[in-house]
């Protein structure tokens, strides 16, 4: 079996590892995140015919195709299991047509309607797997916790793929008050033996820097590993296992879009996708590198602009930045991980670049890159950022010429693809279902400010009871069952801790003495 290695975007490992352990790890050694030493090459042909089997056996192609230390038939078996009766459409990810350039590609149609569940129905079967393989070669004898930061999405979508995975436990943190009532009773209302879940006193990004301080707490972690066998990981986008799936959906909806009359073979496509880690623009990157036809990647920020910022002037900078909570809370991220595995690709693979820019952004809160890696950075991308007030606009201007309802973080795209796109046709990544944030699909269709108080009658409602006015309203009836359900199950989740690594420490200690 041919294996493709992976190394560190930091060059602080002592060797590269197989793609078994990369998942397992989650985080290289140093803190630096996994990237595959070679990328495979697809050809036109090869991936237009993956329009010809079903999404499950894409991925596997996919998969097996990065050489991946599994066997094919294993592979095959796990994305059967991840791309099935799960998913509410056989597509797995359909795309809906706007008009004759404007396609937008339903990442939303798994168990939690959200684009997570693309790679998060996956990596928990990946993670398993390559746990299994470890352990019959003698590298691991322990078992593990998944330790999670999410801004709403991540955590269900997590908590769902991990639920009840033999030899591991799974514990969210998500900010306090910065979800929605859908997303907070997702969570909350979590089924499952080996899971837990924690709000947090602060942003998203304060949950994300305690995850990465527990991580990197060393004398934490041998405690972990002598007292209890339990090593930490993560399903968050630094684990490789989360991003190679969603390099999958942007390879296969080329071939649909091919398939289905909407581009001709070879001809090129700009994506746009609604990004705050940076974790799904750069899985379109690198679909792009392995051949599929994309030329500009289309960066859509909320008035949290860092992202867009930096395209448009090489430096990264919040020393000074205002954390803004907005309606597309997904989006609400200062600190973006995954622009890390970016720039590390775009210098050749300079991990000493990597480590003063990351150095100088843990310091300096801020850093610059140098002009030949701008240069290629504008090459691939191009960035806009859209306020409340245009995201609400764009939701209703969707719906009132097509019909169609798009959440906040879809509207964010939509309308930076409006503001940005050039000749070629757009994919839209539209990240999660409408109902999750049914709140400001009610303001927005309603010409209520960002922001503005409901009418009585309507804020008194249940994000369950809301939704089923909003789809009275419009005569978009289809809710998700496991939206549609949520205020009839139980609520399990209800701790507040503060941020700080060792609070962080204090909460897992004390799950995992619950067992």
């Amino acid at each position: 079996m041919n294996q493709n290695r992976y190394i560190d975007t930091r060059g602080l490992c002592d060797a590269p590892v197989p793609f078994t352990e990369a998942v397992v790890n989650g985080l290289a050694d140093g803190g630096g995140l996994y990237v595959p030493e070679n990328l495979p090459r697809f050809s036109l042909g090869e991936i237009t015919a993956l329009a010809d089997v079903p999404y499950a056996q894409r991925a596997a192609r996919i998969y097996q195709a990065f050489d991946i230390d599994l066997d094919p038939e294993t592979i095959e078996n796990l994305m059967t299991q991840a791309y099935g009766e799960n998913f509410d459409d056989e597509d797995i990810c359909p795309i809906t047509t706007l008009d004759a350039n404007t396609h937008v590609l339903e990442l939303w149609h798994g168990p939690t309607s959200a684009f997570k569940d693309m790679a998060l129905q996956c990596l928990p079967r990946f993670f398993s797997a390559s746990a299994a393989a470890l352990k019959e070669q003698g590298k691991l004898d322990n078992d593990f916790l998944i330790l999670v930061a999410t801004s709403g999405d991540t955590g269900k979508a997590a908590l769902e793929g991990f639920k009840d995975q033999e030899g591991v436990r799974i514990s969210v943190m998500y900010p306090h008050g910065g979800v929605s009532d859908i997303q907070f009773k997702q969570m909350a209302t979590q089924s499952g033996g080996n899971v837990m879940v924690w709000a947090v006193r602060g942003n998203f990004d304060d949950c994300q820097t305690g995850a990465k301080a527990v991580f990197g707490d060393r004398e934490f972690n041998e405690a972990l590993a002598s007292e209890r066998k339990i090593a930490l990981s993560s399903a968050n986008s630094i684990n490789w296992g989360r991003l190679l799936p969603q390099v999958v959906y942007y390879v296969s909806s080329y071939a649909m879009l091919v398939r289905e009359g909407k581009v001709a073979p070879g001809q090129p496509i700009d994506v746009c996708v609604p990004t705050g880690n940076f974790g799904n623009i750069l899985a379109a990157w690198y679909a792009k590198q392995v051949g599929t036809p994309i030329d500009m990647l289309l960066c859509a920020s909320n008035e949290n602009r860092v992202l867009a910022d930096f395209i448009s002037t090489g430096t990264y900078d919040i020393s000074h930045r205002e954390f803004m909570l907005t309606p597309s809370p997904s989006m609400d991220i200062l600190v973006s991980s995954n622009l890390e595995r970016q720039l590390f690709e775009l210098t050749g693979r300079n991990g000493d670049a990597i480590r003063s820019w990351m150095d100088d952004l843990r310091e300096r809160r801020a850093f610059r890159i140098d002009e030949e890696t701008f240069a290629k950075l504008r090459n691939h991308f191009t960035a806009d950022s859209i306020d409340s007030a245009a995201c609400f606009a764009a939701i209703k201007n969707v719906f009132e010429h097509h019909n169609y309802l798009i959440d906040p973080h879809t509207a964010v795209a939509y309308q930076a693809a409006e503001n940005l796109r050039g000749e070629n046709p757009v994919l839209i990544a539209s990240t999660a279902h409408w109902a999750k944030f049914g709140e400001n699909v009610y303001r927005a269709l309603h010409g209520i400010e960002p922001g503005g108080a409901l009418p009585d009658e309507v804020s008194a409602l249940s994000g369950c009871k809301l939704n089923e006015l909003i789809a009275k309203e419009t005569g978009i009836d289809h809710i998700p069952a496991n939206l549609a359900n949520l205020d009839e199950t139980e609520i399990r989740f209800t701790d507040i801790i503060d941020s700080a690594p060792a609070d962080i420490e204090q909460a897992i200690t004390e799950f995992l003495d619950q067992r």
